[in-house]
């Protein structure tokens, strides 16, 4: 359809994938390496920035191979929500996927019996067909990163550093899938089209007390009950810091708008020298 085709170009020139003539700017055609959805090259190519490659590599991988997470048979939800809280993680889905990829990779080295990965995944009720792909995707991106000759940083997950350099790594391709909590419910409503969502059953914060008030997530779905899935905690004064301004501007009036202005308003008076520098 022509409105989609549209929405596509727009998007990819907000994600500065493409050139003042339409075409594939000298980022996009880096970005486009990458057997990736744009946003998820924008963020992988902006962890090189960020010196979160290794956890970028990661993430990307276990979003584009299908959901790890089984259905648990009926009697044993309690069983599997417990058995996955072991991978659990402050700041979000995305961290949590990197637990699982980490926890998975050391039981397929475990020096036991062939099949350990195996029963591993059973026994936290995990898929290993699909933790076995999203490795084969992400030895196949660590391959695409050497070839083209792009920095990749040590790993260093877990220092609150990292975990502010991925939130800025995601926010840099995801910007466009912002949601906010508007009544403390869990009712996301999303900045870009007002749509209302909620989490989907997979994520962290669906059975915890504490709903954050702003959120990034990977995708939308409608035909699973207007879910958001792959969630993760930001804060608005990140979103303010890292957004492109003319994004930003055609975004419709609403009261989280309106918000996000005020911060941007009050990170503006910086410094005329220094933020000629920056």
């Amino acid at each position: 359809a022509p409105e989609s085709l549209m929405q596509a170009l727009e998007d990819l020139d907000y994600l500065a994938a493409l050139d003042n003539n339409g075409n594939l700017s000298e980022f996009g055609i880096i970005m486009s390496e990458f057997p990736l959805d744009p946003q998820l090259s924008k963020s992988l190519l902006a962890s090189c920035e960020f010196e979160c490659v290794d956890e970028m590599l990661t993430i990307a991988a276990m979003v584009t191979a299908p959901s790890c997470f089984l259905q648990a048979p009926p009697g044993t939800e309690e069983i599997a929500r417990s058995r996955w809280r072991r991978f659990s993680h402050p700041a979000g889905d995305h961290c949590i996927l990197i637990n699982v990829f980490n926890a998975f990779r050391a039981a397929t080295a475990s020096p036991t019996q062939p099949g350990n990965s195996e029963k591993w995944c059973r026994d936290y009720f995990l898929s290993c067909s699909a933790l076995s792909m999203a490795e084969m995707i992400r030895a196949e991106l660590v391959e695409i990163m050497k070839r083209i000759e792009l920095p990749i940083s040590e790993p260093g997950f877990g220092s609150e550093e990292n975990l502010l350099s991925i939130k800025k790594a995601l926010l840099s391709g995801y910007f466009m899938h912002i949601a906010r909590d508007v009544d403390g419910s869990g009712n996301y409503l999303m900045l870009t089209h007002k749509q209302v969502a909620q989490l989907h059953p997979f994520s962290s914060y669906y059975s915890t007390r504490r709903i954050p008030e702003w959120v990034l997530f990977h995708e939308f779905s409608i035909s699973e009950g207007n879910s958001i899935r792959v969630v993760s905690e930001i804060s608005p004064h990140l979103f303010a810091e890292l957004v492109p301004q003319y994004y930003f501007s055609n975004l419709p009036p609403s009261e989280s708008k309106d918000i996000l202005q005020e911060v941007i308003n009050n990170l503006a008076p910086a410094s005329g020298p220094e933020e000629e520098q920056k």
